[in-house]
């Protein structure tokens, strides 16, 4: 079964043709038109891959109803386009991709896949908010955690990697959105971000973490509305907020040439990851395997060392020469650390097809 991976981000669609033995047999990367997903576009892209047999769609929310993948229909569509108020910066680019693919494709089985099925399954202990009673059983928040397609590709590959269990894996998905996962036999047992994409890490233009009572006091003191206070979490803070830049190459490049907000912003961005981290460990009772995915995951040295700097006390070693030189897939490790850390590609698409092969393929 040839699998079409559609997979939306903040300014572009990549589509990428999975053949059955895990090949990527075509590839395609058109832009968005104004924030959303043109059916014309993907019809002249589409239209020189051959052999389409499933579509599998990258959704990142799917609430407390969606925890597998799951075929789309129109009533599946309708419901996950009100999930747009928990994960306001990808679910209504993944819900216009769906649209626009079910109409240049309409014979063909379409699915979504969720980055928060992943997490599912987390203990009560890690799912659930310290929030008055009447809240958790009218409205049932919980954390769900994200990037969930990502944690559980790069689980897989590092037991392919070391050619055995990985043991008490924590894994950084470090791109333009961040998190980390605690994950034992397959099984996601924490996550740093919780009942939206917003908590957790510093990243890209998103906050992390902070205080709610800061939110409290910027909507009741300041007075800026709800709007603006959400604007500013998801598209003004991070790095952004920190550095003028959301682009890690860039606040490195800077940091290394004595920009003092550059410097600041990387050193809050490595406290968090830091220390995040260690809870992560801590969640685990220990950790055996550290790895670091996503683009500034694989691609940025000196945040991999900085990441493990200050994390001896866990077993965290890493080699500067084969960290300098790295490209996924490979090892990190430094001679005489107790855990090995590994650089692993993200590939959405690998797992996504998988999903795709195991919810269509006869039983």
């Amino acid at each position: 079964m040839r699998v079409l991976v559609v997979n939306t981000g903040s300014s572009s669609v990549k589509l990428r043709l999975v053949d059955p033995d895990g090949a990527l047999a075509d590839r395609a990367d058109p832009p968005l038109d104004n924030g959303t997903v043109s059916a014309e576009r993907l019809a002249t892209e589409v239209e020189r891959f051959s052999g389409v047999d499933a579509v599998g769609h990258r959704v990142v929310h799917g609430g407390s109803a969606f925890r597998r993948p799951t075929a789309l229909d129109d009533e599946v569509v309708a419901r996950l386009r009100d999930l747009t108020g928990l994960a306001p910066l990808h679910q209504p680019k993944a819900v216009s991709g769906i649209a626009a693919m079910r109409s240049v494709l309409p014979g063909v089985p379409q699915v979504a896949c969720f980055d928060s099925m992943f997490h599912a399954d987390l203990p009560p202990e890690a799912a659930t908010y310290a929030i008055p009673r009447e809240w958790r059983e009218k409205y049932a928040p919980r954390r769900y955690g994200f990037h969930g397609i990502s944690h559980a590709y790069a689980a897989r590959r590092a037991g392919d990697m070391l050619g055995d269990d990985p043991g008490r894996l924590v894994i950084a998905h470090l791109g333009a959105g961040a998190s980390l996962a605690a994950v034992r036999g397959g099984r996601s047992v924490d996550t740093t971000m919780g009942f939206t994409p917003l908590e957790g890490l510093v990243m890209g233009t998103r906050s992390g973490d902070v205080d709610p009572g800061l939110v409290l006091w910027l909507l009741r003191e300041a007075g800026l509305d709800p709007d603006e206070v959400g604007d500013g979490l998801e598209w003004r803070s991070g790095l952004a907020g920190l550095t003028g830049s959301a682009d890690m190459r860039d606040v490195v490049s800077r940091a290394g040439g004595d920009d003092p907000d550059a410097a600041l912003g990387l050193a809050v961005y490595l406290h968090r990851l830091r220390a995040k981290i260690a809870a992560m460990a801590a969640a685990l009772d220990g950790v055996d395997t550290l790895v670091f995915t996503g683009g500034v995951g694989e691609h940025q040295p000196a945040v991999r060392a900085g990441a493990a700097d200050g994390l001896g006390f866990l077993g965290i070693g890493i080699d500067p020469e084969a960290n300098d030189a790295a490209s996924p897939d490979t090892e990190i490790t430094a001679s005489g650390a107790r855990v090995r850390s590994l650089v692993v590609e993200a590939r959405e698409e690998l797992e996504i097809a998988r999903d795709v092969r195991a919810l269509l393929r006869p039983h």
